[in-house]
């Protein structure tokens, strides 16, 4: 069963929404009324592909149609987090009691219409949290100035996710708008290359579990001749998340708030840990929760602390670097033309075997580590 979208156009000649939407309904049909089986893996395969394709077009077309201003967002300090949430849930009272923001608060549904900034120091980084104004079902298609709230979404460093602890439900919502929006929570990237070629159809070289006649018939909606080469174990989801090149990857933190208002039979924790770090709970309004929240914010965003020692002297303020970064990264932060001078580095910390060993620009520091480069 499949959609004929030839009278379907606008006049500037692209598809208009409803057939786009027609299409997509047709292949959900067919999909659902193909037995499951190893013969039908390929054929099912590369309908999934096809939705998720036109999925992403009729997100642009809405987009294009849409029209309207979004919202301007000037990224400053060593990482960027957004709140986000329902309206009324509590997002401007946590910023103005992690922050020195002054967010309106009040009692009632969207309280927040334009983006405000405030900046958290926590353990010497200056981590900037934005309070974004609420989502609501249907944003990801635009409900709302969803699709605006959801471009910042996409730059974030790290979200938020707060919802009222007294109707875990929104828990699901949010995720389904993040989802449909490209944004993948908590996952990392698939270790996929595709090295596009002149002719010779698509080669598939490939570690995965998935069939090769599969991986090719996915990778047929978006190129015509490839080679595809897959390290590890991917999903077909997770191979057509990397073919249409629009996906981000943002760590996130579920927080539920209002603890303060919980009934002694209620249950706010009965929510799904996929988020890595669980489910914290808080009461923005009370303060309840709020340092260990400072703590699993640190530690989802994979900061560590570097200090210089100058002279004999340890600075006080530490760099801000990401877990995993190079004395060469610290070069990098300090002057741009210092990889060009550079002779070895002395470390203290946990990094190295002893104290001052010496090492080189390669080396992979740790948090805390206290560094002299000569």
């Amino acid at each position: 069963m499949r959609a004929n979208t030839n009278n379907f156009f606008t006049a500037t000649g692209s598809i208009m929404p409803s057939a786009i939407e027609d299409q997509i309904k047709a292949i959900e049909d067919e999909i659902f009324n193909t037995p499951k089986n190893k013969a039908t893996e390929r054929h099912i395969g590369k309908l999934k592909a096809k939705i998720a394709r036109l999925r992403d077009e009729l997100r642009e077309e809405g987009t294009k149609r849409g029209g309207g201003r979004g919202y301007a967002i000037k990224k400053s300090g060593d990482a960027t987090v957004g709140i986000i949430g329902f309206p009324n849930v509590g997002k401007s009272t946590l910023l103005n009691r992690l922050t020195n923001a002054k967010s309106d608060v009040g009692d009632y549904a969207f309280t927040t219409v334009s983006v405000i900034p405030g900046m958290m120091e926590y353990k010497g980084a200056k981590i900037q949290i934005l309070d974004l104004p609420g989502l609501i079902r249907g944003s990801s298609s635009g409900a709302g100035r969803g699709k605006e709230i959801l471009a910042v979404v996409r730059s974030l460093d790290m979200i938020l996710l707060m919802i009222d602890a007294r109707d875990p439900d929104q828990f699901e919502i949010i995720r389904d708008e993040l989802w449909d929006a490209g944004i993948r929570t908590n996952e990392t990237p698939p270790d996929i290359t595709i090295k596009r070629k002149d002719r010779g159809g698509i080669a598939v070289y490939t570690t995965a579990s998935m069939d090769k006649t599969t991986i090719k018939a996915i990778a047929s909606e978006y190129v015509l001749n490839a080679d595809v080469v897959i390290r590890g174990d991917v999903t077909e989801r997770q191979l057509i998340d990397y073919l249409a090149g629009n996906r981000v990857y943002v760590p996130s933190v579920l927080v539920a708030n209002k603890m303060d208002l919980m009934g002694p039979t209620d249950n706010a924790l009965d929510l799904p840990g996929e988020w890595g770090q669980g489910v914290i709970p808080i009461s923005a309004k009370n303060g309840e929760g709020l340092d260990e929240l400072r703590a699993v914010i640190f530690r989802a965003l994979a900061l560590m602390r570097i200090y210089l020692r100058r002279e004999g002297n340890v600075d006080e303020e530490p760099l801000i670097l990401n877990i995993g970064s190079t004395v060469g990264s610290v070069c990098d932060v300090i002057h741009r033309d210092m990889r060009k001078t550079f002779r070895h580095a002395l470390v203290w910390g946990k990094s190295v075997r002893y104290p001052g060993q010496m090492v080189g620009i390669a080396h992979v520091l740790d948090d805390g580590d206290v560094l002299t480069i000569v």
